[in-house]
């Protein structure tokens, strides 16, 4: 009932850009807050940029000042404009979606299956 999907990898220079994009589809209404993580290669899933509970954003400090995430078109996309890319941002990137709501079956998280980001030197 829940699936985001991420898009916008690729291959950069180092100190190039790449935006990143997470749709949402979702087949109920319940409240769901997007959020960016990313894996490096033997490495577990590391935390990247999400909402805080009063919907400011926050980083991880490897990407402050460099990446930004937003609200996309529509309330079920956000966005990860990544800027001043290093060849440490390469790893596959990961849109998390926390589901919540009153309704019983509000609850959980899910994946994206992810969106490779390669930055060269």
């Amino acid at each position: 009932e829940v699936q985001p999907v991420e898009s916008g990898g690729g291959s950069v220079q180092a100190g190039g850009s790449l935006r990143l994009s997470c749709v949402l589809q979702h087949t109920v209404s319940c409240t769901y807050a997007l959020s960016w993580y990313r894996q490096f290669p033997g490495k577990e899933r590391e935390f990247v940029s999400g909402f805080n509970s009063d919907g400011t954003t926050r980083y991880a400090d490897s990407v402050k000042g460099r990446f930004n995430m937003s609200q996309g078109n529509t309330k079920n996309t956000v966005l990860l404009q990544m800027d001043s890319l290093k060849a440490e941002d390469t790893a596959i990137y990961f849109c998390k979606t926390e589901v919540s709501g009153m309704n019983w079956y509000c609850r959980g998280d899910h994946w994206g299956k992810g969106t490779l980001v390669i930055i060269s030197s």
